[in-house]
């Protein structure tokens, strides 16, 4: 079997909720800062944390989308809702 051919070793990713990728995330930091992973296993866990990270971006966006905001009208009452502003 090539190396195109070999399955993706990140495609696990794909099916993480953020919490538990993020944890990952400042694992794979920890070790990197820590200096103590030998080089090659460095790269492979700097690759992961890159696809990590790209997934937690995503998961952030879309939850960013789904978030509405509450409007009150004059008298403080809930009316209805808006889009949240992202700015």
């Amino acid at each position: 079997m090539s190396e195109t051919d070999a399955p993706d070793p990140h495609a696990d990713v794909a099916g993480l909720p953020f919490e538990t990728a993020l944890a990952e995330l400042e694992d794979i930091v920890r070790q990197l800062e820590g200096g103590r992973v030998p080089l090659e296993e460095s790269i492979a866990i700097y690759e992961r944390g890159e696809v990590l990270k790209r997934h937690c971006e995503g998961l952030l966006k879309r939850a960013e989308a789904r978030i509405e905001r509450i409007t009150l009208g004059p008298d403080g009452r809930p009316t209805g809702t808006a889009p949240l502003d992202p700015a």
